[in-house]
């Protein structure tokens, strides 16, 4: 604010070609760091909640307005209005009260008569209009006679500046000094909509105030309309366009979402024919190809509207303010489409609205480095090559990398449009690092520990506890759960060691790995043989126990010829499972299969007739809650599980089949057991799946949203709580925690 007063105070010293040529240089410059959020922003097409649409069925609305700056602009008019006219368009002008000219009441007739608009535009437009709040309330006394004498229902300022706030102090039925995003504007906080919306206003008491009151005054609020198509001077003098292309993309984007058009065009800036052109001017044909081109395209589609008659339409409906997109970053060192427990939060907060970029691992050479989605960008920075993780150092070393790439990516990206928030995802807890630059600035970090990375190493590369590079990774954990702002755990099981290791209390929230109900759901077999099929779907390392499975299998197989065991996944003994599964003469029946997107490892998964999930309880895996439990419950599949400490907190023998883990003769038995009894299957994966459904991420979803908005707002008080009462025995814990979710979601 205080480089705005500044700039405003010595503009009038500076020529005006060298200000526009100086703005130019930066403009095309900054256009290349902006191009994400400009000219269309993802996220901004969501519209009000309770929007209906508009009047009789119309596609969007196109709303066209005109800033007149100088003599020079006020001469053009009538030619504009004769451009607009001849192709059956009508438009609102906005002139300046007390500028370099004065507008004649002649002018203002002739505009009416004819079916256009006349608006008000700022008082002097010299950039002082929101110097001084006691300096406001003055001018707005002067703007609101203005306005009555003319007739006028519609305020802009100058240079775009605002302060919705202070703007209630006009009796105004709309204003419209806003955008949906514009990176080249003095003021470039944009609404992040292409929609418009309410304001209510907000009057001082002050003694000042009350003696400007003017009878008829709208006293609830005024229609905020902010421009959503690119200024003509943006697009044509800064940035040296020469066709209105930018204008047919941006125009078709707003009509397929169904919101306004609304684009301000100066005369100023307008050569018309016989006129002599300049770096400052654009020829009339541009703005000319844009109204044909609106015209032929969408036709009756489009509800082609002055300003004032949206006004009259929207400010009945009182279209709420929305709050604006998020900026969100995740990070992860895993390959996203195979990550549910990225996916999830990444999809929702994209469905709201938010916009999202994940920075994850690129799984082979011929995957694109960047895809969009829907508000979601996902952006693979670096292979992983598990072959080369053997070691515990060769296993830190990509991560490392990965941390430096992400800072940097971070870094850059968060110059030209910062992040409100930034949830990173171990393993390693190191990678929330990369988001130092961003909340230097202010912004908000979640570490979400999907692993506790000093036992999971331990367990990986059979290091002892004492071990220094333990004791070096329980240090890192500490300055990483310091630096967060909020630390998820995926178990409560973790809880009390995490807090109190890491002198973290009071800041750490648990969302176990809750089903994505809309991926993993019940749905027909595409498969018709007589095969009784094990699935084992995830990271194939040492502590998951499938060498276990495996040799349970070959004594499976004695007694059920059509048993197959397909696993789907790598991980850094896969070669010595493949060795164990040739040994065991079972090349034919255990199949092994790479790691697939979320997508189509579910279909495989309703494929299976059976899950396994045979972690070790004397490892890592003990205490670590597995996703694949809960998907294949939500799939309707039973599944038989080890006797983990974290399995028996959260599940019993009515949803899932135990065994004593590592022990193989148990898990061949269970697995025959339920091969032979079909019905035990039914009945099971029937409990299963309404246990599922009861702690399905949809039930938990409004929790994590609800921690976004309380971090990002700086409401510590409105983080939701842990919803589980530790108190009750496992099932009733369990049983807490779904219905706590559910009111939350209510």
């Amino acid at each position: 604010m205080l480089r705005q007063k500044l700039y405003y105070q010595v503009k009038p010293l500076i020529p005006r070609n060298v200000r526009v040529g100086v703005r130019s240089w930066f403009a095309r410059r900054k256009r290349e760091r902006f191009r994400d959020v400009w000219p269309i922003l993802r996220g901004s097409e969501r519209p009000p909640e309770g929007w209906p649409g508009w009047p009789e069925g119309k596609q969007f609305a196109l709303v066209l307005t005109h800033d007149v700056e100088r003599q020079g602009g006020l001469d053009k008019c009538r030619k504009l209005m004769q451009l607009e006219a001849s192709r059956g368009f009508r438009s609102s002008f906005n002139f300046i009260p007390e500028g370099e000219y004065r507008v004649g009441k002649e002018l203002r007739d002739e505009l009416t008569r004819n079916g256009f608009e006349v608006g008000v535009h700022d008082l002097h437009h010299d950039g002082k209009l929101y110097s001084s709040r006691h300096g406001f309330v003055e001018k707005a006394q002067r703007i609101n006679g203005y306005m009555k004498d003319w007739g006028a229902s519609g305020f802009r300022s100058g240079f775009m500046l605002h302060n919705l706030e202070w703007l209630g102090d006009l009796d105004a039925a709309y204003e419209c000094s806003t955008f949906d995003t514009d990176p080249f504007e003095p003021q470039p906080d944009g609404t992040g909509t292409i929609f418009p919306f309410w304001v209510e206003k907000s009057r001082s008491k002050s003694k000042i105030k009350s003696e400007i009151k003017i009878k008829g005054e709208r006293e609830e609020g005024y229609l905020e309309l902010p421009y959503t198509l690119p200024q003509d001077s943006t697009v044509f003098i800064l940035l040296k366009e020469k066709h209105p292309d930018i204008w047919f993309q941006k125009l078709d984007w707003i009509a397929k979402h169904g919101g306004m058009a609304l684009l301000n065009v100066h005369p100023d800036y307008i050569c018309f024919d016989g006129e002599t052109p300049s770096e400052q001017t654009f020829p009339a044909e541009c703005y000319a190809r844009f109204l044909e081109y609106a015209r032929q395209r969408y036709g009756d589609c489009v509800w082609h509207v002055l300003p004032r008659e949206l006004a009259a339409y929207g400010a009945p409906l009182k279209p709420p303010m929305r709050s604006k997109p998020k900026r969100v970053c995740m990070v992860t060192h895993s390959h996203y489409l195979s990550d549910t427990r990225v996916m999830r939060y990444a999809k929702d907060l994209a469905a709201r609205g938010d916009v999202v970029d994940v920075l994850a691992l690129k799984r082979t050479q011929e995957e694109p480095k960047q895809e969009v989605f829907q508000n979601i960008t996902l952006t693979r920075l670096q292979p992983r090559r598990r072959e080369k993780e053997g070691s515990p150092v060769s296993y830190l070393w990509p991560t490392v990398k990965f941390l430096f790439t992400c800072l940097f990516t971070i870094a850059g990206r968060h110059r030209s449009k910062p992040y409100d928030l930034l949830h990173i995802h171990n393993i390693p807890d190191f990678l929330v690092l990369a988001a130092a630059f961003p909340r230097l600035r202010g912004a908000k970090v979640i570490l979400d520990v999907h692993d506790i990375v000093p036992e999971f190493y331990a367990s990986k590369f059979s290091i002892k506890e004492s071990a220094l590079i333990i004791r070096m990774l329980k240090g890192m954990e500490w300055i990483s759960a310091q630096f967060a702002d909020h630390v998820i755990l995926a178990s409560h099981l973790w809880v009390e060691k995490y807090s109190r290791r890491t002198r973290s209390e009071g800041k750490c929230s648990v969302f176990i790995n809750n089903v994505d109900a809309t991926t993993f759901f019940p749905r027909a077999r595409t498969r018709e043989d007589d095969k009784f099929i094990m699935v084992f779907p995830g990271g194939l390392q040492w502590h998951q126990g499938l060498d276990i499975a495996i040799r349970a299998f070959r004594q499976v197989l004695l007694q059920l010829r059509q048993a197959e065991f397909h696993i789907y996944g790598d991980g850094n003994v896969k070669q010595e499972l493949v060795a164990l599964a040739h040994d065991l003469g079972l090349d034919d029946k255990v199949r092994f299969f790479p790691t697939l997107p979320v997508s189509e490892v579910a279909v495989a998964m309703a494929n299976a007739d059976l899950g396994v999930v045979p972690k070790r309880a004397n490892s890592f895996g003990n205490e670590a809650y597995s996703t694949k439990i809960m998907e294949f419950m939500s799939l309707g599949v039973p599944v038989v599980i080890s006797s983990t400490k974290v399995d028996r907190y959260y599940f019993d023998d009515s949803v899932v089949r135990f065994f004593e883990s590592g022990n193989v003769e148990e898990l061949a038995e269970a697995i025959l057991e339920l091969a032979r009894d079909p019905e035990r299957r039914k009945q099971q994966a029937a409990r299963a799946s309404a246990y599922a459904e009861r702690h399905s991420w949809q039930r938990r979803k409004t929790a994590y949203l609800g921690l976004v908005d309380a971090l990002v707002s700086g409401d510590r008080a409105a983080v939701p709580p842990d919803p589980l009462d530790r108190s009750q025995p496992a099932v009733g814990r369990v049983e807490t925690l779904a219905i706590s979710a559910e009111l939350v979601a209510k």
